[in-house]
């Protein structure tokens, strides 16, 4: 069943708004890597090959705190490594072949693969990768030479806005999914917020992009510890009686 034009309507506003949205966070990166020594050029470098904010973060405060460059790409590594979990997720659920492939893992980072996922069809999930992953990595860079240029004229205020566009931009994806009308299991909405609980409360106190390994290693426990419960709320789904013909059609999709 192809997605009407409603549904992909929605689903590129989604993604468009919050790549634009995300995308304003890199004058935030371009004013932190100036300030941390590095020339215009060299930021829009970075973001330009790099492109995924947490790493490039690490690696400029790792630089501006007099640190070397082995320990500022160490940084930046160690951060990075969960975009190569996000991929083995997003290369089955994308299928993409080729030249396609390659391309795309360079827009494998949190925005993106959070929009995707949530899709039910491959179509729409190519669909919010390719809007999401596009708007964001224009404006990212656009943002990140505008920042490096003007860094010296933005103030306190600014910052701290510019601080909670990301926090906010997760909790607005999280949103949908714990309104009472989402069609979720009491377990899954309590690991929903606990996580969202421990990445914004660790936000301001540990280096950009930590918050999110903690809180997702927090959600891997809470899985499993509600897996591991013998009759508790997974038996609900047991409940369906087998069907007298059982013939498997693949792996649930339409």
């Amino acid at each position: 069943m192809k997605p009407n034009t409603s549904e992909r309507a929605r689903v590129v506003r989604d993604g468009v708004s919050l790549g634009t949205a995300v995308g304003l966070y890199g004058i935030a990166f371009g004013a932190t890597a100036t300030a941390a020594g590095l020339s215009v050029w060299q930021a829009s470098v970075l973001s330009l090959v790099m492109f995924t904010g947490a790493s490039q973060f690490a690696l400029v405060g790792v630089l501006a705190a007099g640190g070397g460059p082995f320990a500022a790409v160490g940084s930046a590594l160690l951060l990075g490594t969960r975009n190569t979990i996000y991929g083995v997720r997003l290369a089955e659920l994308l299928a993409y072949r080729g030249w396609r492939r390659i391309a795309a893992a360079h827009w494998v980072i949190d925005e993106t693969t959070a929009v995707t996922v949530r899709e039910n069809r491959q179509e729409l999930s190519r669909l919010a990768f390719a809007s999401s992953g596009s708007a964001l990595f224009l404006f990212w860079n656009l943002t990140t030479v505008a920042g490096a240029l003007g860094a010296q004229s933005f103030g306190p205020v600014l910052q701290a806005a510019l601080d909670s566009v990301v926090p906010a931009a997760f909790l607005a994806l999280l949103w949908p999914r714990l309104v009472p009308g989402a069609d979720l299991l009491r377990e899954q909405r309590i690991v929903a917020v606990g996580g969202a609980v421990i990445a914004l409360a660790l936000t301001p106190v540990v280096a950009p992009g930590l918050q999110i390994i903690a809180a997702g290693l927090a959600v891997l426990l809470a899985i499993r510890g509600f897996s591991a419960q013998p009759d508790g709320a997974s038996s609900q789904r047991d409940e369906t009686p087998p069907l007298e013909d059982p013939h498997p059609l693949g792996d649930g999709s339409v």
